[in-house]
């Protein structure tokens, strides 16, 4: 028999290894955020340059996302056939990171360009996705879920800093905002997207089969639907959330139009917000660990007001409390969404639990953004109520589907 010390001992290099692959592949998170990130900063503008209307922006961006996550159901359902996960991370991560750079090359007047760049940098999004977002739940059940997720997410959002400060910089060195200084900040994203890719392959090589790290998982209560009542009541709160809760380019195009921000200072706004995501992610996902999904209706409850303060309250002080608050529910929930998939979903159909939730997520989101970029043209009130009740109406339903579990979470969970 093994003895007690040796058992421990082997659990604390497991721990460690663990731990190792969280910060590893958070730092290719965070040189792709940097790619990715950085470019949509300036992206709303950016269109705008190049013909794009206000409804265009929103629609584009909506469809972007629709684009991104509509196809990761079908994408985490090959994942999990195939159980080919480096193969579809490493090359959605190749398409998504050098279709960012592209979009340097759009003409004049040539946002429907821009936006076919965009579809296929969502498309690559897509194929990497459900099978990334495995690998890490695989092993991020030997430190905590909630806390290894929110790692990753921190040194991912630090890319997404980084990126819209670097470009920032570059744009105030600019004598003239024009369609060439935009074009010139794309073309520098290159830089990242390389090293994100050497990365990839370094930990590629030093884990091969991050699978090992986590057990057999038992047999879980599913309904006849093939999800239990728990994820179902998850899965529509997330949906009513992603319908309120409008991507960033129509935030930036809102800040350029009423000159609350010069273009120059954009990508600044986009990297304070992303600070913010950072250190939402890194509490959220350590309360989350504590208090479960009671965790997530705090943080939606929070960024509820986000649109009042960004599109109604005057002044460029509340542009900035609204980014702010709008970072905190980013942050929130790409740490403590990942980590509740872990934990409702077995290990055998984990891909095909992560592409259900992130194509629900990405409809709702391309069907707000575009009715919220009609509504913006309308009526800014009618557009920030319809934006806080869905997000409410999303905290109640993450209440009742902590509610509905059957029993206590068991001791491997917690």
């Amino acid at each position: 028999m093994t003895p007690p010390e040796t058992e421990a001992a082997s659990s604390r290099r497991l721990r460690r290894s663990a731990l190792a692959f969280i910060v590893l592949m958070g730092v290719v998170s965070m040189f792709s955020d940097m790619t990715h990130e950085g470019g949509k900063s300036i992206l709303g503008a950016y269109l705008t340059l190049t013909g794009a209307s206000a409804a265009a922006v929103g629609f584009i961006s909506g469809f972007g996302e629709l684009a991104g996550y509509s196809l990761r159901y079908l994408t985490g359902r090959l994942a999990d056939r195939t159980k080919w996960y480096w193969t579809l991370t490493i090359l959605g991560y190749a398409i998504d990171l050098f279709a960012v750079p592209a979009l340097a090359l759009v003409p004049e007047n040539g946002w429907l360009w821009a936006a076919a760049l965009l579809i296929v940098e969502r498309g690559g999004k897509a194929l990497k996705k459900p099978a990334k977002d495995t690998l890490l739940s695989f092993v991020a059940s030997q430190n905590g879920v909630g806390k290894s997720f929110a790692l990753q997410e921190f040194l991912d959002q630090l890319g997404a800093f980084l990126g819209p400060v670097i470009l920032f910089a570059v744009m105030a060195r600019s004598s003239a905002v024009s369609l060439a200084a935009y074009r010139r900040c794309f073309a520098l994203l290159i830089f990242p997207a390389l090293v994100t890719l050497a990365l990839l392959f370094v930990a590629r090589y030093l884990f091969p089969t991050p699978e090992n790290f986590e057990p057999e998982s038992r047999a879980e209560n599913f309904s006849r639907f093939g999800w239990g009542r728990r994820f179902t009541l998850y899965i529509a709160g997330i949906s009513l959330f992603s319908l309120g809760f409008m991507d960033f380019p129509l935030i930036t195009m809102h800040a350029a139009k009423t000159n609350l921000l010069t273009p120059g200072e954009l990508p600044l706004l986009y990297a304070g917000a992303m600070a913010v995501d950072a250190f939402a992610a890194l509490f959220f996902g350590w309360l989350y660990d504590r208090w479960d999904t009671k965790a997530l209706v705090i943080s939606t409850l929070l960024t509820a007001p986000f649109g009042f303060f960004v599109f109604l309250a005057p002044g460029q002080w509340a542009l900035w409390v609204g980014a702010s608050l709008w970072g905190i529910g980013m942050g929130a929930q790409e740490s403590v969404l990942k980590a509740a998939v872990a934990r409702l979903v077995p290990k055998a159909r984990r891909s095909s639990g992560y592409g259900t939730f992130q194509t629900a997520f990405g409809v709702c989101l391309f069907l707000g953004s575009w009715f919220m970029g009609w509504l913006y043209e309308r009526s800014l009130w009618e557009m920030v109520l319809f934006s806080v009740a869905a997000q409410v109406l999303a905290a109640i339903l993450f209440l009742l589907s902590g509610r509905t579990s059957t029993g206590r979470l068991s001791a491997e969970e917690q």
